[in-house]
Order: C-alpha cells, then structure tokens, then sequence
C-alpha cells in the first residue's frame, strides 16, 4: 500500500491516496463545511476528533472542528437496519451516544424539551431531564421565589401548542453553583426530555447552540463555538462559549451537535458580543446525583451554610522583634 499526503488548496482537509482500498460499504453523507463547502461522500470511520471521507481512490480526513454540519440524504429505503443508540438510565437524568447530525433536525428531536419558567419577578428557561417532569434551570431563575410556573411547547401536527403548568414543585436548590431541580407536578402525561453529554468529549473549537426565551421570545435557537472549556469564576469552571445568551436564556440548554446538552447557559457580556457562559454537565450531574444533599425546605427557601469570616487579630500591637539565640 502507497500513501501520500498532500492538503488541498484552500481547505483545510487532509487527502490520502490509497491504492489498495479495502473499506466497508457505506452511506453517502453531505458535509457541511464552516467556509461553506459541501461534500458528498461516504463518511467510512469518525471519531471525536475527525471523520474519514471516502471519495473512490481518495481518502479525506476534515477534523470535526471545521465542520458545521452532516446531514444525511440517504432515501430511507436505501438505509440499513441500524440499533438506535443504547439510552442510559442515572437516577433522574438520561444519556446516550447519538449521531451528530443538524442544527435543524436537533430542535425539531429535541425542542419540546425546553420550557419557559416563570415567577412574579421574572422569567427564564429550563430544560427536562427525563420523562416524569423533572427540570433543570438556574437558581438565580427562581431565587426566594415560591409560586413557579412553567410552559411547555408540545409538539402537534401543526407545530407546537404551549401549555402552561401551575403546579411546580421545588425540588433542590444549590445558589453556590446556581443550579435548582424542579419537578412538575399532576401532569398525566410524559414529557420528551433531554441527553446529558459527557464533558470529556467536549471539544475547543465544535459547534453548540443554545434553546430559550430570550426576552421572552420563546424557542429562540442561537449558534455558536466552545471557545473554552474551563473558564473560571469565582471558583466554578464554565464553559465559554459565542452563542448569544440573552436575559431569559439563563437556565436553559446548551446542546452540541449530537442534541447532549453539555451545559446550563448563565450568564454573558450584554455589551460584548460573543463572551457568554454555561454551567458545565460535570456540575449538573453532580448536583443531579446528590439532589437530597441540597432538598429544598419550605420553611426555609434560602436554606444552606454561609461561611463565618475568620476572626480578626486580637493583639494590635506590633510584633516582638527578633532576637538571636543565647550562646552558651
């Protein structure tokens, strides 16, 4: 087997040319690149960090950073019987491996998910995290609030139908990583929820979009990169990111191209564009996972330890001076 290597002019995509070829049959994909070419080729072996086109004699690696999006164009009756992806139970959350895939077909899979929350002083987002009606947001969204409503988007044959649910139970709170699990109650139905990604395959650099009320104008989609992983405040590792978060985004989902949500959206700069920020999955499962340690109690809202300031000195005077050790 003779291998040669050569980059294409203009692109950022590797060739190699292979005179023995011995692949498995596959399916022709679309491509979207971020400059805005398209590629229509069998995808033969992806991973994480890049996928492997196979265009006849040549073979192109695109690492996953310079591509927007993949779609699938296949004739559904030229596709072959494939095992959806195994859905994990952990405790009140779900994960899973799905395909990547578009922005487009991630909101139509999984926008129902998202809800709006609403308090008497205001409103943000939220998403839920398994069938039963259980939801993360923000804390600062419900911050020594009591009466908490939520509005869920229900998909129908002509769209989508809001329904607004006033029974919202508070389940946990944590205001130091300002998370809170809800949960809504007497629904009689299930709901469509949401995947927790794995922050370990979160990538500097991959698309993400963001699903919230910014505003109060629900279901608004915006794009954009991770710029970071582990941006600190305060102590709290974020993930940066240039998707537009807005007031009323706060506690609604941040979604990579598979639809695993990675993160919590937070905060952002109004006046700067592209400085905005999210609460990393590792935080919210770890909250998730210990929900009890952090129950919400009703005869105290704003339940938790403060930390006491260390007492201050009580000598004023100035210290001795030194002295060399007696000889003897």
């Amino acid at each position: 087997m003779v291998m040669v290597r050569h980059t294409l002019p203009g692109s950022v995509v590797t060739a190699l040319v292979i005179l023995s070829i011995g692949v498995p049959p596959c399916f022709a994909r679309t491509v979207v690149l971020r400059s805005g070419q398209q590629i229509r080729a069998e995808i033969i072996k992806q991973d994480d960090q890049a996928i492997i086109l196979d265009l006849g004699f040549d073979l192109l690696r695109v690492p996953r950073s310079q591509i927007q999006a993949i779609r699938d164009d296949t004739p559904a009756e030229d596709k072959p019987a494939t095992a959806a992806p195994e859905t994990q139970t952990r405790g009140l959350y779900r994960t899973s491996r799905p395909a990547r895939t578009t922005i487009e077909q991630n909101v139509t899979r999984f926008g129902e998910a998202v809800v709006m929350v609403t308090t008497p002083s205001g409103g943000g987002s939220g998403f839920l995290i398994n069938p039963e009606g259980y939801l993360i947001t923000n804390y600062h969204v419900v911050a020594r609030e009591t009466l908490i409503k939520t509005t869920v988007f229900h998909r129908t044959d002509n769209g989508f139908e809001q329904k607004r649910y006033d029974k919202v139970r508070i389940v946990a709170i944590n205001p130091y990583v300002d998370l809170a699990l809800l949960k809504i109650e007497d629904a009689g139905r299930q709901f469509q929820h949401v995947f927790l990604g794995d922050m370990g395959r979160v990538t500097v650099g991959e698309t993400v979009f963001a699903i919230g009320n910014p505003l109060g104008l629900t279901r608004t989609v915006s794009q954009g990169i991770v710029s970071t992983t582990n941006r600190d405040f305060d102590g709290q590792l974020y993930i940066q990111t240039t998707t537009d978060i807005n007031p009323g985004n706060s506690g609604g989902p941040l979604f990579n191209l598979a639809g695993e949500v990675i993160g919590v959206t937070s905060m952002g700069y109004i006046s700067l564009g592209g400085l905005n920020f999210a609460i990393p999955t590792t935080t919210v499962k770890a909250f998730i996972d210990n929900w009890d340690a952090f129950a919400y109690r009703e005869d105290n809202p704003n339940a938790g330890f403060r930390y006491l300031q260390p007492g201050g000195r009580t000598n004023r005077g100035a210290p001795p001076a030194a002295k060399f050790p007696e000889l003897k």
